[in-house]
């Protein structure tokens, strides 16, 4: 049974990291008919019904390019860039859980690549490191538009770091837990009878910082500093064509992916669809693997609803200046962040008091 487990675990694996791979082309044409849709034009319909193919065709010519390396750059850390941006982004994707349980051979199974008891450590140590191929790709590059592009965006990761940190410390306080599976389980049933049992009504600014520290930490507008066209070509990877711009770009969209289902998993109710508990479920579906269906597809849209966001605010926002961007976060988003712990540690004490 030993060997079955291995085998369930590698396929679910599989499936999960598959799926997670495919948001990078069907992001490509949501980013692109979004901004088309916002900016009154077309967008891309030549390719395949209604320009569905387009991502095919992008990612075909990105594959057939020429690799070219500039002759002036550190050839070591320029293609360990690009890997040391995708690398992290891929291993947070173990610490989300799509759902409960499905059962297999009388065994239950987890919707998630690892159980881990410290999952919200796992996130912020783990996500952390991608700056390392951002800064690698930048300095390598030999370039001052690049190394410009890499600092930029090292103190814009690190200064947002500060309060997204603050702002899972208060869900970690709230919820009493640092796995991201028990704080799902919490936020099932109703509030007061009326609302969802999420953490957005327990946690409202803790969610607000989280989700605009998520736009810094993905460097999606208002705060794309690090690779603003108008001042650095492209920032950090402007040395960077065919693949290994392609592994920057997918970075980009699979940190948009974790950090929205970091949001699901925290604040709405991962899983859990509002006002219907998983026992009224099963009990309607009359299956366990059913049920785990239906709660896969529930985080799915949940996702797919925070990625929407993302690309109505890039269309939307303009461009902070960079004094603007640093302010945000220190004198602004990192005290409210403390404020908002303190203030989660004197309701949990007085409703314990109570």
């Amino acid at each position: 049974m030993e060997a079955m487990d291995l085998i369930v675990t590698a396929v679910k694996t599989a499936i999960i990291y598959l799926g997670m791979v495919q948001v990078v082309p069907i992001m490509l044409i949501v980013e692109r008919r979004g901004a088309a849709l916002i900016q009154d034009r077309p967008g891309p319909n030549r390719v395949g019904p209604f320009g569905l193919f387009q991502p095919i065709a992008d990612v075909i010519k990105m594959m057939m390019k020429e690799v070219t390396i500039p002759r002036q750059v550190n050839k070591a850390l320029y293609l360990l860039g690009p890997f040391l941006v995708l690398f992290p982004a891929s291993l947070v994707i173990a610490a989300i859980p799509f759902g409960d349980f499905f059962t297999l051979f009388d065994r239950n199974y987890v919707l998630q690549v690892a159980n881990i008891d410290v999952g919200i450590l796992y996130v912020l140590a783990i996500g952390s490191l991608g700056i390392y191929g951002i800064l690698f790709g930048g300095w390598a590059s030999n370039n001052k538009f690049s190394l410009i592009g890499a600092m930029r965006s090292s103190s814009q990761i690190i200064s947002y770091e500060i309060p997204l940190g603050l702002a899972a410390c208060s869900a970690v306080v709230w919820y009493g837990s640092f796995s991201l599976r028990e704080m799902v389980s919490i936020q099932e049933g109703t509030l007061l009878g009326v609302l969802p049992n999420w953490g957005i009504f327990y946690q409202p600014l803790g969610f607000l910082l989280f989700f605009i520290a998520a736009f810094a930490e993905t460097n999606r507008l208002p705060f794309d500093l690090p690779e603003s066209e108008a001042e650095l070509v492209a920032g950090f990877h402007t040395e960077y064509g065919a693949m290994d711009f392609g592994t920057f770009f997918m970075a980009e969209y699979m940190n948009m992916a974790t950090m929205s289902g970091l949001m699901v998993s925290m604040y709405f109710g991962g899983w859990h669809l509002p006002w219907i508990s998983d026992a009224t479920l099963l009990q309607w579906l009359g299956s366990r693997n059913l049920l785990a269906a239906l709660q896969v597809l529930t985080v799915i849209v949940k996702i797919a609803v925070f990625m929407l966001i993302f690309v109505w605010v890039r269309w939307t926002i303009p461009r902070f200046r960079f004094d603007q961007l640093m302010r945000l976060a220190w004198k602004n988003l990192i005290p409210l962040g403390l404020f908002n712990l303190v203030l989660t540690a004197l309701i949990l004490y007085f409703k314990g008091a109570a």
